[in-house]
């Protein structure tokens, strides 16, 4: 399991199947390609489940706001459909990363042992990166609270 990167780290490169945005469903996207504009990256573990849909909502309410600012993906390990069926439930006007066979939460260091009741099991720790326009990362917010995501990125992104 690959160590988080830190703010003032140089952000792991990524490619990956997008869906939502400006992009047609099954494009791929990589960090070089947005090479020169403020980039979000924020990990969550699921779509359609209440934190997950509380976070992305929050930014779907400012996006008004917060578009302007960065590009902004959100990251799981869930397949495009899902993706599409999640953005078109809740009119996300942000693109999604489908990351399957966990490269991105492996690179990023997201990929983490949780425990729920007493089981353990892999998952994807809610994390957000921002990252600036020459490729390194200015701000990490570990373990994000859905409800507290959106108040820490306009604290950075401002």
């Amino acid at each position: 399991m690959a160590t988080q990167p830190a703010a003032g780290d140089r952000a792991p490169n990524f490619k990956a199947a997008v869906a939502g945005g400006h992009y047609q469903d099954g494009d791929l996207v990589s960090l070089k390609d947005l090479a020169g504009q403020k980039v979000v990256l924020y990990f969550y573990p699921k779509d359609d489940t209440p934190g997950c849909t509380k976070q992305a909502c929050g930014l779907r309410d400012a996006w008004g706001e917060i578009g302007k600012k960065a590009a902004i993906f959100g990251v799981s390990i869930d397949p495009i459909a899902k993706h599409r069926k999640f953005i078109d439930k809740y009119g996300l006007p942000f693109p999604l990363l489908s990351d399957p066979d966990k490269q991105i939460v492996e690179a990023y260091g997201v990929w983490v042992e949780k425990s729920m009741y007493g089981k353990k099991y892999w998952g994807t720790e809610r994390t957000t990166f921002v990252i600036d326009e020459r490729g390194k990362i200015s701000a990490v917010f570990p373990k994000v609270k859905p409800a507290e995501h959106l108040d820490q990125l306009l604290g950075v992104l401002d």
